[in-house]
């Protein structure tokens, strides 16, 4: 579908892609949405931030302006509490009351460049809003090969206002890599010096990938990316030569709702607006924004944030994405308090997990907290998982005290969709697979607690019969410290362990009894105490000979039940698959459950019209399939995609499946119908193979040898571990609740 875009000048020619907005009032009260209001204080707040605590301490301290310092965090060993210092300004208005300025950093990348034309939308929805001299947008362009509209230049940086309806070239400078501080600050410095007013918003457009990866990738300065670190940088710059925070600062992309991203922020602005999950190409919607400030142009960040929220979750429900949404808004004023409480959690919690007899349970407890961005071997890591969710999950382990009135006492107010219902708000990252030392580097400069750091490279360390040990992070002295994302004492080359390769699998995976067929046809096998404290996930993996030689895998399947009490673990698979209405077999895996546990969501690996994606699909409790779309998953930049397309008529899709050696397979061709949808049922009669797969509390796995599992004619299942490939036999390879008469199966096809 198609945003409707009315552009009075005939400025742009636009090609346009995305969702349909529509003049309608749209409804925002669904049942499949949770919205989560915090106190909103409309009072002026006190720019040092102090932590409402009784015993006043002065944990968190402003500090002189300093054009080389924006905050730092410090701890000391003396006592494990949070220090937080931040640096300060006059709290003056810069400009006219009433007046609102809200700077784009416009990034277009593929977004533009691909055809989508997603920035050219939103640039042509600040047009189509109402008109005042009160609210104004200012963009900065750049990041991309091509713009779908006739006014951007490609060879260039320019700066445009858009106010009243039109849209005015104001300043043309060299381009320069929008992945870099330097050039952020430029654009900032210069805003802020030529079109200051009472309220400023800061919003960066483009791709988000979390925490490690930052935002706003330049294709035509190597994908170069803007690390928060590089953030931090550019706005304590222009911090120290500005008498006032900005209102908000914002990011219209995916994954940047975390707390790092809240921690860089909080010196700088009032609120932080940003989404724990991916977004649709469509983003804001900045008709409802201006529209917004122009009928109410002495509105808080607050106030707009719910507008933005909201009118967002509505951008979301017109491409079908809602379930999806998330779009939180912090109260910087009271994030540090949370810092604080965090802190002290977070030492609890590092303590706990230094008993190795609960390490393995503490793990598992995080595991089963939401994350975001997928997090899966088809579609990529982003290691970024909801932070109440983690302290919630670990109640048994470590006693929450404050921290969780903490957090929702600085979300304004958030939004979320039905798979989302009981995110926290903010995300952190989370070691659930680390894809290579530079993201442990990273995390490093950005890590908002020693403690919590440590959990994170306890996990993405490894086991070693020596124990571990966070002295690393902390002086000899016993104290830690953050000074603008980083210190001087740390040598970040001790996370180059996590480039070391290992084929050996866990040795910390025994077992009382191994895995093995029992006489009643189950697979099963009892973990020993030793296999039970470190265990943190039991799955299995289903996989096919298609023709004695090649082992294709089919994905993922959670079907194992078990006892985490005695160890205790058998097969609970049913003998459903999942495929393409001819019956050629998906490979599938799952992505997560939605809150409830009433719906999973899997996704896919396969190639559309040629190009290599992921095919995301639901699952509700009673077995009814509804497709999302295809998502291109996480880039190489470590980007999240913010597309999900829709299937359509014609296309032509292929399944992929992934080998032993994790090479590729191609299935067949499948061109798809308005009306197709996506079976699940009895997997054609043959022989499959079965293996379990245990991993551990640091990332490291066991998996058994694989048994043959058989499917009869009546959908049967029968295990044996007698090591021969069987055969698959005669007749049809469709499934049972469908009549695939219409097509030829010979003796050994199953789809591929």
């Amino acid at each position: 579908m198609k945003k409707s875009i009315i552009c009075f000048l005939l400025i742009f020619a636009l090609v346009l892609s995305g969702c349909s907005s529509s003049d309608d009032e749209k409804d925002s009260t669904s049942g499949s949405v949770v919205e989560s209001t915090g106190t909103v204080d409309n009072e002026s707040k006190q720019e040092t931030n102090t932590p409402a605590k009784d015993d006043a301490d002065t944990s968190v301290q402003t500090a002189p302006v300093d054009k080389k310092s924006g905050f730092s965090l410090s701890v000391s060993g003396s006592d494990k509490k949070l220090k937080v210092t931040r640096a300060a300004n006059a709290g003056k208005s810069m400009g006219d009351n009433g007046v609102w300025t809200i700077f784009v950093y416009l990034c277009g990348t593929d977004l533009e460049s691909s055809g989508q034309g997603s920035a050219t939308s939103d640039v042509a929805q600040m047009l189509e809003s109402e008109g005042s001299d009160n609210v104004r947008f200012v963009i900065q362009t750049g990041g991309t090969s091509e713009w779908e509209n006739e006014m951007f230049t490609v060879g260039k940086a320019e700066r445009y206002v858009v106010q009243n309806g039109d849209i005015n070239l104001v300043d043309s400078v060299e381009l320069t890599n929008m992945g870099d501080a330097d050039t952020l600050a430029s654009f900032l410095k210069w805003g802020v010096s030529n079109y200051a007013s009472e309220k400023m918003g800061l919003v960066f457009w483009d791709h988000g990938g979390g925490s490690i990866t930052g935002v706003c990738v330049d294709e035509l300065f190597n994908c170069d990316t803007l690390y928060l670190s590089e953030i931090n940088s550019a706005l304590s710059s222009v911090f120290s030569e500005m008498t006032d925070k900005f209102e908000f600062i914002g990011f219209d992309c995916c994954l940047m709702g975390t707390a790092e991203t809240a921690n860089i922020l909080t010196t700088y602005a009032r609120y932080m607006y940003g989404s724990q999950e991916t977004e649709p190409g469509s983003g804001w919607n900045y008709t409802a924004i201006s529209d917004y400030l122009v009928s109410n142009p002495s509105a808080n960040g607050a106030e707009l944030g719910k507008v933005v929220a909201d009118s967002f979750y509505d951008e979301c429900k017109e491409c079908d994405q809602e379930n999806e949404c998330t779009l939180t808004i912090v109260d910087l004023s009271k994030f540090d308090n949370f810092l604080v409480e965090f802190n002290d959690y977070a030492s609890r919690l590092y303590e706990a997990c230094q008993n190795s007899d609960a390490l393995g349970a503490i793990v598992r407890c995080i595991n089963k907290a939401e994350n975001f961005g997928g997090n899966n071997k088809s579609e990529g890591y982003t290691n970024m998982v909801d932070i109440g969710g983690i302290v919630e999950a670990c109640t048994d382990y470590a006693e929450p005290g404050n921290v969780l009135s903490a957090l929702k006492g600085c979300i304004s107010y958030n939004k979320n969709g039905a798979n989302h219902r009981n995110a926290s708000g903010l995300s952190v990252y989370y070691p659930l697979q680390v894809q290579g030392s530079n993201e442990l580097k990273v995390f490093s400069g950005i890590a908002i607690s020693p403690y919590y750091i440590s959990i994170a490279d306890m996990v993405a360390n490894g086991y070693t019969d020596n124990g571990y040990s966070n002295e690393v992070f902390f002086t000899d002295d016993g104290d830690w410290s953050n000074y603008d994302c980083g210190n001087d004492y740390f040598d970040d080359d001790y996370f180059d362990y996590a480039d070391e390769e290992s084929d050996e699998e866990s040795t910390l995976i025994t077992f009382e009894q191994a895995p093995y067929v029992d006489e009643d046809g189950m697979y099963c096998f009892k973990l020993d105490e030793n296999g039970l404290e470190w265990a943190v996930s039991v799955s299995a993996m289903i996989a096919l000979d298609i023709d004695g030689e090649t082992f294709v895998l089919l994905g993922e399947t959670a079907d194992v039940n078990g006892d985490w009490e005695t160890g205790d673990f058998y097969d609970g698979f049913d003998g459903y698959w999942y495929s393409l209405p001819d019956g050629n077999l998906l490979s599938a895996y799952l992505v997560a459950y939605s809150d409830d546990g009433e719906r999973a969501i899997y996704t896919s690996p396969v190639i559309v019209n040629g190009e290599s994606t992921n095919l995301r699909f639901c699952v509700d409790a009673s077995g009814n399939i509804e497709i999302e779309g295809t998502w291109d998953g996480i880039d190489d930049n470590g980007m999240a995609a913010r597309e999900i397309k829709k299937l359509k008529d014609g296309d032509i899709i292929v399944p992929i499946y992934y080998l032993e050696d994790d090479s590729e397979f191609e299935g067949d061709e499948y061109e798809w119908s308005d009306g197709d949808e996506i079976i699940r049922a009895s997997l054609p009669e043959g022989d499959y193979y079965y293996s379990f797969f245990v991993d551990d509390a640091y990332g490291d796995y066991y998996s058994s040898d694989y048994v043959i599992f058989n499917i009869d004619e009546n959908g049967e299942i029968s295990f044996s571990d007698d090591g021969s490939f069987g055969d698959y036999g005669d007749g049809d390879y469709g499934y049972d609740d469908y009549d695939y008469d219409d097509y030829d199966y010979d003796d050994s096809d199953y789809g591929f």
